[in-house]
């Protein structure tokens, strides 16, 4: 009697250890459940659009790619409030286009692209029209994430969407505040 109290108890033990190695697999099972390869692309000048593309890569299961300048971006360059700043003067000319460290990204094994940025004055960095017009997209679907302390993401989706009308893109996402169930909504409701 004793060793089927034992028996039943350590089958119990194996039990929840199983149902709980289950839920956590399920757990980490990927947003885009069509089987899309997915590549999350980001410009972050601060590290905070950086955190956001982390974020989406982890529950997409997507590959990170960070868009580098070719010249990292110091402090006084990123001073929009000094008319004579990087930033500024790239951003009051929209035709600019910061050079790459990577020119060339290769997006041939992805189908979703995920492209992410900080808000300059209303919209998209010009680097991130660098990156577009240095790389294919044929095929691909486009999907953009800001980071903003209070802009929202429309005007830039609207520009991105004129510039390039033969993209595909998906609805973009402002990631300021929004939960890991925000962005997994935001993702299905995309059809990705």
């Amino acid at each position: 009697m004793k060793h089927l109290t034992m028996i039943i108890a350590a089958l119990s033990v194996i039990t929840g250890g199983l149902i709980s190695c289950s839920s956590k697999t399920h757990n980490t099972t990927s947003a885009t459940d069509n089987n899309s390869k997915v590549l999350v692309c980001y410009f972050s000048a601060t590290g905070t659009t950086e955190k956001a593309a982390e974020r989406i890569a982890s529950l997409t299961g997507g590959t990170l790619h960070n868009i580098e300048p070719a010249v990292p971006y110091s402090d006084a360059d990123l001073d929009w409030r000094d008319t004579l700043s990087r930033c500024y003067v790239e951003m009051h000319n929209r035709s600019f286009r910061p050079a790459l460290k990577d020119s060339v990204t290769d997006l041939s094994g992805y189908d979703v692209v995920f492209i992410g940025y900080p808000n300059w004055w209303n919209t998209h960095p010009t680097i991130i029209n660098t990156f577009i017009e240095s790389n294919n997209f044929e095929g691909k679907t486009v999907v953009p994430f800001m980071t903003s302390g209070g802009s929202n993401i429309i005007n830039s989706e609207k520009e991105l969407h004129e510039a390039y009308p033969s993209i595909t893109f998906a609805k973009g996402l402002l990631m300021n505040g929004v939960s890991d169930n925000d962005i997994k909504e935001w993702i299905s409701d995309s059809g990705l």
